[in-house]
This record gives structure tokens, C-alpha cells and sequence, in this order.
């Protein structure tokens, strides 16, 4: 009789996990390279998206959204730990050996693999180490750049998607629109945008053919990514499980054009966000909030019903995505420290509702990431900014040659042109920024409040110049055994 009761009980447990795992939504997240909010639904007049366009109609877009930091692999380790770069780690590039502090980070794959998810991502992961994100399946690693073989990944996912009945999380990865901007691939975009086409974008400040040229291609990107996130939708359409599909669509920053990537500016922080779930988000919906994609962390944890993890600086999204009004962040962060060897120069962000202030944390120096971008892509563009407004040619100036802080007021001034921090009608804000910045750098154990820290890490990236060239092969990283502190 014991023995026939502890198996009915089994039964029993069987059958209500069964249940919550059915209950439970499956987990597709798109992460589109090097693209801001330049979409049909955030306004912008020159591209076509309709299938993005059409997940925000059916979900939520979120109109001030951010990375933690403009670069690939800082904001994708960033989004799959919740935490800060300068708390995991992956502060640059991992093509250039930059890494996470530690390996066992609790991160977003293994917390739902505990929680009983299938777990499989297409496209790069660009994290170091690889091996602290054990997927299930893995297909398609390269960062395909080359927009080789594109059908594949909507194949790929159809077959994941089918694969079982336990709930799944897909991160698919795709290689638009970083650069090379491709002009067509595999009738992709079917009407490809000339420079004659477009306008640049308004955070460049300038307006040359060339411009107009880097800014229709960069579109034209945009374009086909919209058409493959269709035939990956429609993938998960013909696989009956949508409807129990939380959707998320991010750009990992914004684009690699002027005064965006490897920037703490609007146009490199600042991501389009849209959230589809069927049933449980409120259609339609705009929301304004300051969101960080460390909010989806906990967001996702929370949908899956998976086991929170500790301490982690975002919020769920889950009242926002039900349409309900609630106490909110006042302030958001975000972070640059380097990209390559080639731009190491950090800042500290800060920003309110309206009013933005960047910390340089090495005021005085060059800016090496501006002749890093202006020398690769733009030929002539001094000659273009020397002729450029005032406000303009200032902002270029700034710039390559940062001041300690710059005020920003986005509401009147959202593409940053004009600093107002030694402006004495903002002094008060500028002095509530600076102090609200310093807490939370404080909060969350920045290492660069070290001066040595700072410095140490300089001259680690220094010694692997060899005339006036960076050499990856002489970068010697020791920044994880003294940058952070070593926690449990």
C-alpha cells in the first residue's frame, strides 16, 4: 500500500510538472546586428519593415530602450548575464581576447536548461568563454558577414522548433546590418536603396553623397533583415507553437556609422525593443519607460518561472507588457570602455527622462575611436565637418577630444549637439547627474573608480601597438585577476 501511495504521489508530481511546463511560453529571441531604431513603427521615413512593423502592432515597442554598452560582444554578454560589462567582464571585443570574469556566471542559458527549456541559438554568440553558454543546439557559428546561405537560419529554426514538446528558447542571431553593407543578397532587398533615395541619418549633422550612399546601404540591410525575420516567423507559425511563443526582437546597438558604435551617444546606445506574446502582452502598446535589455533577464527568469537569480541591476518587463501603469526607474546607465584594441577610452552614462550626461573618464586625452571610424569609412570628412554649423562642428570636436562631462538636454537636443555642462542655467542638473552617477557606479562596484585600475588596463592594451599598429597576437589581458571583485 506504501509503495502503490509514493507512486501515485510520483504520478502526481509528473503530471503537475507536465502542466506548468506546458503553461510555460516557449522563447524566441532576435538580435539583429548593429542596427538602432531605425524601423518602419520608430518613424523612420526611408525603410520598409513590414514584419517588424507588424510585431510591434501585435505587441509591445518599447521607444527608449538601451544596450549597456555599444559593442556586440559587451551587449550580448551583458544580455544573457543581466549584468553590467564592467560586472562580468566582457568589456571589448572576444575576438580580441576580452573575456567574462568568470566562467560560471549565472547566465540565461543555463538557468533555463535548469528549468527544464530546450535551449539552441543560430548565428554567433561572440562571448567569451563559449563554454559557459552549454546550448543544446548550436548551429551556424560564424558571424556570417558574408550573408552566405541566409534561407538557413529560418530552416534551422523550423527543425528546432519541431524538434520536441518542452518549452524551447531560440536566440537566432543574424549578421545584418553590420558591416559591409551589402547592397543585395539573393533578391534581398528586392528594390535596393540608392544614396539618391535617402537623406543621412540626423545624429551625423552632415549631408554628403557619400553620406547619403553609407546611410542607403545601411538601409538597405535593415530591409532584408525584415524579410528573414518573416520567414523565421513564419517558421514558428507553421510549427503551431506561436501562440505560446514570447517573440523578442533586439538590435545588439547601433549602427557602424558616425557618432553610433563604439560611442556612448543616442545613435549607439539606443536599440529599437518589441516584445510579442500572444495572450498575455497588450497589443499595440507604446511604452516610453527607460528600459536596458538587463531588464530581460529577469524578465525572461520570471515568464519561464525559473529560478531568479540574485542581486541582478534589471527590472521584468512583465507590468509593462500587461499595459499596467507602475513605479518605474528614474534613471538608466550605460557604459563604453572599448571595442577593439584600436579604442579604448571609457566613459560612465547617465540619463533622466530628459536630460543626458556623459562622464570621459580620461578628459584631456585624444579619443582614439574617433580617427578609428572616421579614417576607416568616411575618406574626406574633415573637410566636411570644417565646413559643417557651428553646433556641428563642435560636436565632432568634442568628440575626438572629449571634456571631462557632457550635458545633453534630449528633449530639445536629441542628437546631441550641444553640451551644456558648463551652461549655468543647468548646474543643478548637472550636479544631480554627477551624483547619481557616482552612487550607482559605487552600487555596482565599477573598477575604474581605481585610478590604477584605469591605468593598469591602458597600459595593457598599449603594449600590443607595434608601430602605431595593433597586434593581437602581443594582447596580454590580466584585467580579470585585479578588475573585479571576486565574488562567491
Amino acid at each position: 500500500m506504501k509503495s502503490r501511495m509514493i507512486t501515485l504521489l510520483a504520478a502526481c508530481w509528473i503530471c503537475v510538472g507536465a502542466a506548468a511546463a506546458a503553461d510555460r511560453p516557449n522563447i524566441l529571441l532576435i538580435v539583429s546586428e548593429d542596427n538602432g531604431p531605425e524601423l518602419g513603427c520608430y518613424g523612420d521615413p526611408f525603410v520598409d519593415t513590414p514584419v517588424l512593423d507588424q510585431l510591434a502592432a501585435d505587441g509591445v515597442r518599447f521607444q527608449n530602450a538601451y544596450v549597456p554598452q555599444a559593442g556586440c560582444s559587451q551587449s550580448r554578454a551583458a544580455l544573457l548575464t543581466g549584468l553590467w560589462p564592467h560586472q562580468n567582464g566582457q568589456i571589448g571585443l572576444a575576438t580580441w581576447k576580452f573575456r567574462m570574469y568568470r566562467e560560471d556566471t549565472a547566465n540565461l542559458v543555463r538557468s533555463l536548461q535548469e528549468s527544464g527549456y530546450r535551449t539552441g541559438i543560430l548565428g554567433k554568440l561572440h562571448v567569451n568563454p563559449a563554454s559557459a553558454f552549454p546550448f543544446d543546439m548550436k548551429e551556424l557559428s560564424s558571424s556570417n558577414f558574408g550573408r552566405k546561405n541566409l534561407e538557413a537560419y529560418a530552416k534551422h529554426a523550423k527543425s528546432f522548433f519541431d524538434a520536441g514538446d518542452k518549452p524551447f528558447f531560440l536566440s537566432v542571431n543574424y549578421p545584418d546590418a553590420h558591416r559591409p553593407f551589402i547592397r543585395q543578397v539573393q533578391e534581398l532587398p528586392p528594390k535596393p536603396l540608392t544614396g539618391n533615395d535617402v537623406k543621412p541619418l540626423g545624429y551625423f549633422g552632415l549631408d554628403t553623397p557619400q553620406l547619403r550612399s553609407e546611410t542607403a546601404g545601411y538601409y538597405n540591410c535593415i530591409n532584408r533583415l525584415d524579410s528573414l525575420v518573416g520567414d523565421l516567423l513564419d517558421s514558428l507559425r507553421r510549427s503551431g507553437k506561436a501562440d505560446n511563443t514570447l517573440v523578442v526582437y533586439l538590435g545588439d546597438h547601433g549602427a557602424d556609422l558616425l557618432r553610433s558604435k563604439r560611442t556612448s551617444y543616442e545613435g549607439g546606445v539606443r536599440i529599437p525593443l518589441i516584445l510579442r506574446w500572444p495572450k498575455i502582452a497588450k497589443r499595440n502598446q507604446v511604452r516610453n519607460e527607460l528600459v536596458s535589455t538587463l531588464d530581460l533577464m529577469p524578465t525572461l527568469l520570471s515568464v519561464a518561472n525559473a529560478e531568479p537569480v540574485v542581486n541582478l541591476p534589471g527590472m521584468s518587463l512583465l507590468p509593462l507588457l500587461r499595459g499596467e501603469e507602475t513605479p518605474w526607474r528614474e534613471y538608466l546607465f550605460t557604459e563604453y570602455h572599448l571595442h577593439s584594441a584600436h579604442n579604448f577610452y571609457p566613459q560612465r552614462t547617465i540619463r533622466d527622462e530628459r536630460f543626458k550626461l556623459i562622464q570621459n573618464l580620461m578628459p584631456g586625452k585624444v579619443n582614439p575611436g574617433y580617427d578609428f571610424t572616421t579614417n576607416r569609412f568616411f575618406a574626406g570628412l574633415p573637410t566636411t565637418i570644417d565646413s559643417a554649423p557651428d553646433p556641428v562642428r563642435n560636436a565632432y570636436e568634442r568628440m575626438r577630444a572629449p571634456p571631462e562631462f557632457e550635458l545633453y538636454d534630449l528633449q530639445s537636443d536629441p542628437h546631441e549637439f550641444q553640451n551644456l555642462a558648463r551652461d549655468a542655467d543647468h548646474a543643478a542638473t548637472l550636479e544631480r547627474l554627477k551624483t547619481n552617477l557616482i552612487q550607482w557606479r559605487t552600487r555596482t562596484n565599477d573598477p575604474l573608480l581605481i585610478a590604477n585600475n584605469l591605468e593598469r588596463l591602458k597600459s595593457e592594451i598599449d603594449a600590443c601597438f607595434v608601430d602605431g599598429a595593433a597586434a593581437k597576437d602581443r594582447l596580454k589581458l590580466n584585467y580579470p585577476d585585479y578588475f573585479f571583485s571576486k565574488q562567491p
